[in-house]
């Protein structure tokens, strides 16, 4: 038995067994920073929190939010609550094989009202 404790140890050190829980990001944050005033109201409203405030300084001389580069639920809050239009562009991935309200497979890219939808 202690064995297979070793075993099981020695393999969780190396770095090869993944947690269980690990998911695919279900969307994607483009940022304009040409576009961005940083008002900071997307850091605070994003649920998953991976949005922050940049070092850098745009062009209009406002540090700017990124993105973290993972975690992004598509949910678009984000999104609704910038005051600047054309700042954040929200995608949201879409499952292969699924079936849309028509009954035909979802593929590819489109809008579902102001959000971008990505496969």
């Amino acid at each position: 038995m202690s064995d297979r404790n070793e075993i099981q140890n020695d393999t969780l050190s190396q770095g090869r067994e993944k947690p269980a829980n690990v998911q695919k990001d279900r969307g994607l944050l483009r940022v304009d920073q040409n576009e961005c005033k940083g008002c900071g109201l997307c850091v605070e409203a994003c649920p998953p929190k991976v949005i922050r405030m940049g070092e850098q300084l745009n062009h209009y001389g406002y540090r700017t939010a990124s993105y973290a580069g993972a975690g992004c639920t598509g949910c678009g809050i984000c999104f609704m609550v910038c005051p600047e239009p054309g700042a954040i562009t929200v995608m949201r991935a879409i499952q292969a094989g699924a079936v849309g309200r028509t009954g035909a497979s979802k593929t590819g890219t489109g809008t579902i009202g102001n959000v971008a939808r990505a496969s």
